[in-house]
């Protein structure tokens, strides 16, 4: 039996669940219902659900020891693909306006698309990009071919 491939929900591991909860709302993402104020927050996107769940949580809830975030890349980072080089530029704003960090300002690409850097409030890594390449529907998912 081979696993779906399919990225269903994605869990950031947070230090202050109102504080980053408040950050992605100031991004204008709306809260979920399911979410359970004080305990964890769930966000709806285009694609696979957002949690946000308090870091030690997540390592008790994994077996493992707690970890002290960090700033900075983890090796990994989350994408948000966007129409077009205006509104990577628009949301740039609206990152630092909520208190996200650039961590590099938009640009051209060498590949020909335009993206930027930024981390959130508990130092995760997010790229804001347009990539002429990668089409969109209109609710900002993927049309990609497999």
């Amino acid at each position: 039996m081979a696993i779906t491939p399919v990225v269903t929900l994605t869990t950031l591991g947070v230090t202050d669940l109102e504080r980053s909860t408040a950050f992605y709302q100031a991004l204008g993402w709306p809260l979920s219902s399911e979410s359970v104020p004080g305990e964890i927050s769930f966000f709806r996107t285009a694609g696979a659900l957002l949690a946000l769940w308090d870091v030690d949580k997540i390592a008790a809830d994994a077996g493992q020891d707690p970890v002290k975030l960090q700033p900075g890349s983890r090796g990994l980072t989350h994408a948000i693909n966007v129409a077009d080089r205006a509104a990577v530029d628009a949301a740039f704003v609206e990152i630092e306006a909520a208190g996200g960090t650039v961590l590099k300002a938009p640009g051209e690409m060498e590949w020909g698309g335009y993206s930027g850097y930024f981390a959130d409030l508990d130092g995760h890594v997010w790229e804001v990009a347009f990539n002429p390449f990668w089409p969109l529907d209109e609710h900002g998912k993927s049309i990609m071919s497999a």
